[in-house]
């Protein structure tokens, strides 16, 4: 196992150091997007975006869980995905973006309720399922004919999601059927030599899910209340 130099990235498989950065404590919702200032970060964006980019699998904090993000438009590594969780595959997998124009791409309508929620609660703690893009893998939806997108609230998936230049997958970082792992000791314990690499810079994840709400029908349906309560999001898609 190799880590991160000061004077530069290493070859092969790596692994974050477990850093006081990432072990830090609970912050406001509003903090999570901004990176934090340790100079390492530029330095894990950067070695965390070249395994995506070769087909990798990454683990990160988020705002609401630890996640695994690939690249959604790369089927070897959605198939490492779901290996490493054990996940079965007609369970869809979660993207994650970096903005509207990267969700319209795994969309196929983003209709109007839809940019009303993104722009009142993205980034942050709202799902929104959607008809699924032609040219979006079956593999990402479970065969279905939507898929599930989220723009997070936090520096690490916005931060690759913008590098890649696609959107990546924002499953929980656990195998499946399993607790959530809360911190990233153990998420490291768990999964440290399943993925190829480990995001340590926090802050770590809040814990609360989100709020995912189906907007394919005539009216929004309410799947899971998460942090977001479903009133608040209802009197937006109501204002329209």
């Amino acid at each position: 196992m190799t880590q991160p130099g000061a004077a530069g990235m290493k070859t092969g498989r790596i692994r974050a150091k477990l850093s006081p950065s990432g072990q830090t404590g609970k912050l406001l919702m509003s903090d999570l997007s901004q990176p934090p200032p340790a100079a390492g970060r530029e330095q894990e964006t950067a070695i965390a975006l070249r395994h995506l980019k070769q087909g990798g699998v990454v683990a990160l904090p988020t705002d609401t869980l630890y996640g695994l993000a690939a690249d959604v438009f790369n089927a070897a590594a959605l198939r490492r995905v779901f290996d490493i969780k054990g996940r079965p595959v007609e369970l869809a997998l979660p993207v994650l973006v970096s903005d509207v124009k990267q969700a319209e791409r795994v969309a196929r309508d983003f209709p109007p309720a839809a940019r009303r929620l993104a722009q009142a609660f993205w980034p942050g703690s709202l799902t929104l399922v959607l008809p699924k893009a032609p040219d979006l893998s079956p593999v990402v939806t479970g065969r279905r004919d939507t898929v599930a997108v989220r723009m997070p609230h936090h520096w690490a998936p916005l931060a690759l999601a913008a590098g890649l230049g696609r959107p990546i997958t924002g499953t929980s970082a656990n195998r499946s059927g399993a607790p959530d792992l809360p911190t990233l000791a153990a998420l490291q314990a768990a999964l440290g030599d399943a993925v190829d690499y480990i995001i340590a810079q926090g802050p770590p994840p809040q814990g609360a899910p989100s709020t995912i709400i189906d907007l394919t029908g005539d009216s929004p349906v309410l799947i899971r209340e998460g942090i977001l309560p479903f009133a608040a999001a209802l009197q937006v898609c109501n204002a329209g």
